[in-house]
């Protein structure tokens, strides 16, 4: 099967090329990638894979047409995902969530609509729940320009199948933690801050409440999809394992032997209490986590301890700032 795999040297995306490769068994030279190269992507995800790389933007018909033209199967990873940045900086999301995927979409549309399209979206389209968990055919209320950039790129997608016939699914998937993950994100924050002795600032209160899931059961999940998903279908992929912001950091200082580094600051605008999604739809295609969050998290916080070459050239002011969403990016 020749794969072509959008955004692939970010953290979610290259976590899956890895486990296309090492646990599904695709040789990596079926498997092209495309991406931009900007913050959130780093080479050395993937520098010991024999895959083959295209640099450029989604954005461009051409290039996507191109390699659209001779895949069997898309994921679609390509995405600026920190909500702090779409808060400095709205039109980048529009630009790569929304053009992108749009850009995808007609490239499909035009030359391949043999191929198969599974979209990679986010549990904050939602928007934030106090009791109970989502479900897929829920109204959708994004909170943040990151959140209503995703949710329209679903309303693509979904229109796409309806109108032209495409085969496409989209999977919605809770707090992804693991190796490779950018610094800005909080629990890569919270070992490097911790490791420098520094401390780790915590939006509010710390009570805003998130489902976190490994991103090692996230691909697993995803490939399932990719297999067994249903045309025009969504799903809710998520572990059922809740923590509080703040419990994450303390069960981090506490497997690192830390302690007094916890900084509440400022809170961030338009700040989600909780999301919890509801995966038995998935589950019933035969999805279920292997990783509980204490295995994982100790799996984490021993990858970025002994891969200190990896993140620090991305630990800049930026990414340990305790507000980024102040930047201008």
């Amino acid at each position: 099967m020749k794969m072509l795999v959008t955004g692939g040297l970010g953290f979610i995306g290259s976590n899956f090329v890895r486990y296309l490769v090492e646990e599904v068994g695709i040789d990596a030279a079926e498997i092209t990638v495309v991406d931009a190269l900007k913050y959130g992507s780093n080479e050395n995800n993937l520098k010991d894979l024999g895959y083959t790389l295209v640099k450029g933007d989604i954005c461009d018909y051409g290039l996507m047409a191109g390699l659209v033209k001779g895949a069997d199967a898309i994921v679609n990873f390509a995405a600026e995902t920190h909500v702090d940045r779409s808060i400095s900086n709205p039109y980048a999301f529009i630009e790569s969530n929304v053009i992108g995927t749009y850009t995808i979409l007609e490239a499909m549309r035009h030359v391949n609509p043999e191929a198969k399209l599974v979209h990679i979206s986010t549990d904050e389209v939602y928007g934030d729940i106090a009791e109970g968990s989502f479900k897929e055919e829920d109204t959708l209320r994004p909170s943040s320009p990151y959140s209503a950039s995703k949710a329209s790129a679903d309303m693509f997608v979904l229109a796409y199948v309806r109108t032209y016939g495409l085969d496409a699914v989209i999977t919605r998937c809770t707090n992804n933690y693991g190796m490779y993950q950018f610094p800005e994100k909080l629990i890569p924050k919270a070992i490097i801050r911790a490791k420098m002795d520094m401390k780790i600032p915590i939006y509010g209160t710390g009570k805003n409440v998130r489902d976190w899931i490994y991103v090692k059961d996230h691909c697993k999940a995803i490939n399932l999809v990719l297999e067994k998903g249903e045309t025009g279908e969504v799903y809710n992929v998520s572990s059922g394992e809740e923590r509080t912001n703040l419990e994450v950091v303390e069960d981090i200082l506490r497997i690192m032997g830390k302690s007094d580094l916890i900084e509440f600051v400022e809170d961030r605008p338009g700040h989600d209490i909780r999301y919890s999604l509801d995966s038995t739809k998935i589950r019933e295609l035969g999805w279920r986590p292997t990783y509980s969050f204490k295995d994982g998290l100790n799996e984490t916080i021993d990858w970025y301890l002994k891969n200190e070459w990896w993140w620090k050239p991305l630990a800049d002011e930026r990414t340990l700032h305790p507000a980024p969403w102040k930047l201008k990016w």
